[in-house]
């Protein structure tokens, strides 16, 4: 059964758009999202473009947008702005690949750290406890 996504209350937007109620008053709160007049008496309705609104936010965050880039995004999404949308996305896809490099350092150094430990014999000191033993002395100027 097909859900009609017009005049929806803020339970069943939620719902539709895969996300909590919470979600959804973070992002009015935020500017990501316009809150709907209420009417006199009344509730709040939301419709078809709230909730694409929603999966347009929840796209962005999957592919590592901060909710300050969206709210660019979102200034953009006319379509007219390409340009300007592919800066941002060539600056986020900067930000991807240092974080890539970091996180391939990381996974050297422990994975030359495990291997350490299970060569360890005997009664000697845990090669990764004196690793990290030696870099917090070198933090705090032991």
């Amino acid at each position: 059964m097909e859900t009609n996504l017009e005049n929806l209350t803020i339970g069943v937007f939620a719902k539709a758009a895969e996300v909590n109620v919470e979600t959804i008053r973070f992002y009015q709160r935020k500017g990501l999202l316009p809150e709907p007049d209420k009417p006199y008496g009344g509730i709040r309705r939301y419709g078809e473009t709230a909730v694409a609104r929603v999966r347009f936010v929840k796209s962005a965050q999957r592919l590592g947008f901060s909710l300050d880039e969206i709210a660019e995004l979102l200034r953009l999404e006319d379509g007219t702005h390409c340009a300007e949308a592919g800066r941002l996305a060539e600056h986020k896809l900067k930000d991807v690949r240092a974080k890539q490099a970091d996180l391939a350092r990381m996974e050297a150094a422990l994975s030359e750290l495990v291997r350490a430990c299970h060569a360890t014999k005997g009664n000697v000191s845990c090669p990764l406890i004196a690793s990290l033993q030696g870099v917090q002395a070198l933090r705090t100027g032991m």
